[in-house]
């Protein structure tokens, strides 16, 4: 084997001839986690996913990092992955990356006790309209709100993400139609504490809590990510939150090397789930450094049972 660990990117972030202060702060992250596994005696490269030219086999592990164009090319990707996964080994692990790639996944959590928003999901190739299942969602799934959000099962970044109301729901049937016919799409009620109190981004490695962010929306919209204008600020969670946090990693398939759990306030007022990362997510290590060593020492720790 040449290396221990490959860390993954995507090609635009290899050797970017102009450096935004978005791309500053992706290659930023990934030096981070580079020095940390080099810091503990580790042979590291950082690759894209797609390079052509190397060899897979010749490394022990693969770091899924700053990989954020798959879902703009989906079947590429998944190609590339299926094979890939016969040379080396991925962290997190193939199979619970396959589960968590698609949020599928958030019926599975909700049916092990995690709250999560309520939501209806809507399969490839369904013959529907968003006026027939917002009707179904408030009849059969408790949806109070007069607004919902329409987003595809797989998907990144705020993709195909719309915030609806009940009295523009004709505006979009076209697209919904589109949509459908190209891949699986949810409902989810509105929720709107997370406009007003933001969203919690909680990291844990192998199932201890480390750092967490606040991220909140700019004014006048819902989303949350700084690629649309939302900003993040330093966060101390409460006990609660960290128990929150904790039971969800637990309720995945098998426990994360590491993982993001974004929760929020509910309409109810309770704490719920919005998402858990354990494929690629952004960890905020520039806002704690210290966070990535011990994700360097947890992954030597738990994925190479040989010494290096």
């Amino acid at each position: 084997m040449e290396f221990d660990i490959v860390v993954l990117t995507d090609h635009r972030y290899v050797s970017p001839q102009k450096k935004t202060l978005y791309i500053e702060n992706v290659l930023l992250e990934d030096r981070l986690v580079v020095e940390a596994l080099q810091a503990e005696g580790l042979k590291v490269v950082r690759k894209s996913w797609d390079n052509p030219h190397f060899d897979w086999s010749t490394t022990k592990l693969a770091l899924f990092r700053t990989t954020w164009d798959y879902f703009d090319r989906f079947p590429e990707f998944s190609k590339w992955f299926e094979n890939t996964s016969k040379l080396t080994q991925f962290i997190n692990s193939k199979e619970l990356i396959i589960w968590n790639i698609d949020k599928h996944y958030l019926q599975d959590l909700s049916k092990a006790g995690v709250a999560i928003p309520k939501t209806i999901i809507v399969e490839k190739g369904t013959q529907t309209t968003l006026q027939a299942l917002f009707s179904t969602a408030v009849q059969d799934h408790g949806f109070r709100k007069e607004q919902f959000v329409l987003k595809p099962c797989v998907s990144g970044a705020a993709r195909h993400t719309y915030k609806i109301h009940t009295t523009e729901v004709s505006k979009y049937e076209d697209l919904f139609g589109q949509l459908i016919s190209e891949e699986a799409m949810m409902l989810q009620e509105f929720q709107e504490n997370i406009v007003s109190e933001g969203e919690i981004s909680m990291m844990l490695f192998h199932g201890e809590f480390t750092h967490a962010v606040l991220k909140i929306a700019k004014p006048g919209d819902f989303r949350v990510q700084d690629d649309f204008g939302g900003s993040v600020h330093e966060y101390d969670p409460s006990k609660e939150q960290i128990a929150f946090a904790k039971k969800v990693v637990n309720a995945a398939p098998e426990l994360p090397v590491y993982a993001r759990v974004d929760l929020f306030r509910d309409n109810e007022g309770n704490w719920a789930l919005a998402e858990l990362e354990i494929f690629e997510p952004e960890l905020w290590f520039r806002r704690n450094p210290s966070a990535a060593q011990k994700l360097a020492k947890t992954i030597k720790d738990t994925c190479l049972s040989v010494k290096v």
